[in-house]
C-alpha cells in the first residue's frame, strides 16, 4: 500500500509556532539592528563606479596586492591548521592546570585592538623583541617588514577563529566514538585521524573558512608589525587604505571585492558546512523498523579467515582467563575461566557501566588491576589491552558504512584491507545484516545498527568482550535470532565476555554466571539457576517478575522494611536481615476478606493491570504492606470485575514465601 505524500511546508512555516506573534517591542529594535548592519554595505554598492570596476580591479597595484593577500592568507590558514587543530583538541579533550588561562590566550587576539596586537608582535618577534634576536642570530630570520611577518600577523589574529570553532565541535562530539575505536585496537593517532577528524569535518571546515577570511582581511596588526611595503607586505586591505587617499573610487571597488569574498564565505558556511541542507532536499532518515532478513543469513558454508588474518589474530587463539580487582566506586574481585560469559545486572546507578569502563581503563571513577591470561594489562592503554566493547548506543562511526565499521578493528590490528573487509562481511552475514554492508549508520534502524556494532566487536577477536545491553534496541523476534547467533559465537570464544543486561531471558540464556551489583558492590555471583531460585537483590527479584520485600526476622516471620508484618513457614534467627521472595501467581485476589488458610491477608486497591502473555498482572497497593503484584487469568479478572481503583483483598500462604538471607 503506497502512502500519499504530503507537500512539505515552507521552512518559515515549520519554524513558526502556530498562533504565535512576534512582540513589537522586540521586532522594532531587531529591524533597526538589521538596517544598521545593512547601511554600510548599501553605501559601498551605491558608491561603486560600476563602469570602472574592471579597470580598478585589474590595475597592477591591486592585482599585486590581491596575489600577496591570497599568499599570506593561505599560509596563515596552513599555520593555523598545523597549530590550531592540536590546540583545539587539547582544550576540548584534556583537563590540565591553567586551562582557563590558555583559553583566554586563544581568545585574546579576537578582542585585542589589531594595532595593539601588532605592537605585541613587534615586542615579541621584532629585531629588538624577546625572540627576534635569537631568530635572527640562529636562523637568519627577520620577520618585520617581510612577507613572513605578514603571515605571522595574519595567523595571530585569525587562528583563534579556527580554535574556538573546532573546540566547540569537539566538545559536542561524544567521546564514546573515540573510546570505542580505542577498544578495537586503534592507537590515539589513528583514532584522531580516522574517527575524530572525519566526524568534526564540518566544524573544521567552518573554522578554516572563517580563519582564511579573517586572514585575508587583516589590516591593523599587519601594518604595525610587517609594514606596508608594495609587493612584500602590502596586502589588499592595506591597498584600500592607500587608495582612499589618492583614488577613492578605486578604493570602493576593491572594498566591494573584499565584501563579495566575505559574503561568499558566509553563504558557504550557512549552506554547506554548518549542516543546513539546501532548499528542496530532505535528510535521509533511518528505516522505522528492521527490514526483513534474507533467508539463509545464518546458515553454514562460510569461508574461513584468511591466512593473513589468522596470523594477525594468532595470539588470541590462546585461552584468556580473567582476573580483575576493581577499586573505586565499584569494588569487587572477578575471576573467570576462558569461555565464561558473565551477565552483569543491577538497578540504574549500580555501577555496571563503570565496571566495564574500568576494565577498559576509561574512567577515573574506578581502577581495575586486570590480568588476561598470563598478561598483566593494567598499565597498558585501552588500544593495547585486547578489550573490545559495544556501548549501549553502538557508537557506529557515522562517516563509515557498515562494512567499514566492522572492518575497523581488523584494520587497526594491521590486517590488509581486502582480508579485513572479507572477514567483516562474514560477521555481518552471521548476524543477519550482510545485505546492509554498504549502508551508513544513518540509513540503519536501531536494531540493525546494534547488530553491526556487535559484529564489529566480535570481528576484532578480543581477549575480553564487554557488551553493554547489546540487544536492547532489537524487537522480540530479531532479539531471539541474534541471541541464538550470539550464544553460538560465545560458545567458541576463547576469552571472557561480560554482558550488562536488564533482560532476565538474556541473563539466563547467554550467561554462565550472573553478577548482581548494587551501589558498586557485588551482592551475588552465581549460576543463573541459583540467582533465579534465590535472588539476593530486590531489584533482581523484581526483574525476574517476583515480589521482593526486604525485612528483619522476628519470632514468627519478617518485619518488613516498608511497613507491615509477613508470616513465613521457614524461621530465621531473630534480627537476621532477609529478603522475602513471593511469586505473583502465589498471590490470591478476593473481593471479600478470605476466611481460608492464607496466613497473610491485607486489604488493598487495584492500581494497574497489565498483560503478561496469557495472564494479567495486577498491581495492588495497601497501607498494611508494600506494593504487591498478583498474576491471574483474564477470566478470573473478569469474574472479579477488576479495574483501576477497585478495592480487593490479597492472600499469601506462609509456605509460598521464600526467604533469602542478606
Amino acid at each position: 500500500m503506497r502512502r500519499s505524500r504530503t507537500p512539505a511546508r515552507p521552512a518559515a512555516a515549520r519554524r513558526r509556532t502556530p498562533g504565535a506573534r512576534t512582540p513589537v517591542a522586540l521586532a522594532v529594535p531587531a529591524l533597526v539592528a538589521v538596517a544598521f548592519l545593512l547601511m554600510p554595505l548599501l553605501g559601498i554598492l551605491a558608491r561603486t563606479t560600476w563602469s570602472d570596476l574592471g579597470t580598478h580591479l585589474t590595475s597592477p597595484g591591486v592585482t599585486e596586492a590581491l596575489g600577496l593577500s591570497l599568499l599570506v592568507s593561505f599560509w596563515a590558514l596552513g599555520l593555523s591548521l598545523l597549530l590550531g587543530v592540536p590546540l583545539a583538541w587539547l582544550l576540548a579533550r584534556v583537563s590540565f592546570p591553567g586551562k582557563a588561562v590558555v583559553r583566554s590566550l586563544v581568545l585574546l587576539p579576537m578582542v585585542l585592538p589589531p594595532t595593539v596586537g601588532g605592537v605585541a608582535l613587534l615586542l615579541g618577534f621584532g629585531r629588538r623583541g624577546l625572540l627576534g634576536p635569537w631568530l635572527e642570530d640562529t636562523f637568519g630570520i627577520v620577520l618585520p617588514f617581510h612577507t613572513s611577518g605578514a603571515v605571522v600577523a595574519a595567523t595571530f589574529v585569525a587562528m583563534p577563529f579556527l580554535v574556538i570553532s573546532l573546540e566547540g565541535t569537539l566538545a559536542g562530539l561524544r567521546p564514546g566514538y573515540e573510546e570505542t575505536a580505542a577498544s578495537l585496537g586503534a592507537s590515539p593517532v589513528r583514532v584522531f585521524a580516522t574517527v575524530t577528524l572525519p566526524m568534526v569535518a564540518p566544524g573544521l571546515a567552518a573554522g578554516a573558512a572563517l580563519t582564511w577570511a579573517r586572514a585575508l582581511g587583516e589590516f591593523g596588526a599587519t601594518i604595525t608589525f610587517a609594514g606596508n611595503l608594495p609587493g612584500t607586505t602590502q596586502t589588499l586591505p592595506l591597498q584600500v587604505y592607500l587608495l582612499l587617499q589618492d583614488a577613492p573610487e578605486a578604493a570602493t571597488s576593491v572594498s566591494l571585492l573584499l565584501l563579495v569574498i566575505a559574503m561568499a564565505v558566509l553563504i558557504c558556511l550557512r549552506g554547506r558546512w554548518t549542516g543546513a541542507l539546501p532548499a528542496g532536499r530532505a535528510p535521509r532518515t533511518a528505516p522505522a523498523a528492521d527490514e526483513p532478513e534474507p533467508s539463509g543469513t545464518d546458515s553454514g558454508g562460510r569461508r574461513e579467515l584468511t591466512e593473513r588474518q589468522e596470523v594477525a589474530t594468532a595470539p588470541q587463539g590462546d585461552r584468556w582467563p580473567l582476573h580483575a580487582e576493581v577499586t573505586g566506586f565499584t569494588e569487587l574481585t572477578l575471576d573467570a575461566g576462558p569461555g565464561t560469559t558473565i551477565a552483569v545486572v543491577g538497578p540504574n546507578g549500580a555501577g555496571k557501566t563503570t565496571l566495564l569502563r574500568a576494565l577498559l581503563g576509561l574512567t577515573p571513577r574506578a581502577h581495575a588491576t586486570l590480568r588476561l591470561g598470563d598478561t598483566d594489562v593494567t598499565a597498558l592503554p585501552p588500544h593495547r589491552r585486547g578489550v573490545a566493547w559495544v556501548p549501549q548506543d553502538g557508537a557506529l562511526f557515522p562517516h563509515l558504512n557498515a562494512l567499514s565499521n566492522t572492518a575497523y578493528g581488523l584494520r587497526a590490528q594491521g590486517v590488509p584491507r581486502a582480508g579485513a573487509r572479507r572477514t567483516a562481511q562474514e560477521w555481518l552475514d552471521r548476524l543477519g545484516v550482510g545485505h546492509l554492508a554498504h549502508r551508513r549508520p544513518a540509513q540503519l534502524s536501531g536494531g540493525q545498527a546494534q547488530r553491526v556494532a556487535l559484529a564489529r566487536a566480535l570481528a576484532a577477536r578480543p581477549r575480553l568482550l564487554l557488551l553493554d545491553e547489546p540487544l536492547a534496541a532489537l524487537d522480540q523476534t530479531t532479539r531471539a535470532h541474534v541471541r541464538h547467533a550470539l550464544r553460538g559465537h560465545l560458545a567458541g570464544f576463547d576469552g571472557v565476555c561480560l554482558i550488562v543486561t536488564h533482560d532476565p531471558v538474556e541473563a539466563v540464556s547467554l550467561a554462565d554466571r550472573v553478577l548482581v551489583l548494587d551501589d558498586g558492590r557485588a551482592l551475588q555471583d552465581a549460576p543463573p539457576a541459583e540467582v533465579t531460585r534465590h535472588p539476593r537483590s530486590p531489584w533482581v527479584a523484581r526483574m525476574l517478575g517476583r515480589n521482593a520485600w526486604p525485612g528483619t526476622a522476628t519470632g514468627d516471620g519478617l518485619a518488613l522494611a516498608g511497613g507491615g508484618h509477613l508470616v513465613v513457614a521457614d524461621r530465621l534467627p531473630e534480627g537476621a536481615r532477609a529478603l522475602a521472595v513471593i511469586a505473583p501467581e502465589a498471590v490470591s485476589v478476593h473481593l471479600d476478606k478470605p476466611a481460608g488458610s492464607p496466613r497473610n491477608v491485607w486489604p488493598g486497591t487495584v492500581r494497574e493491570i497489565t498483560s503478561a502473555g496469557s495472564r494479567l498482572r495486577i498491581l495492588i497497593t495497601s497501607s498494611h504492606a508494600p506494593d504487591l503484584v498478583a498474576e491471574i487469568t483474564p477470566a478470573a479478572a473478569l469474574e472479579l470485575g477488576l479495574a483501576d481503583g477497585v478495592p480487593v483483598w490479597t492472600g499469601i500462604k506462609a509456605t509460598e514465601v521464600s526467604l533469602v538471607t542478606l
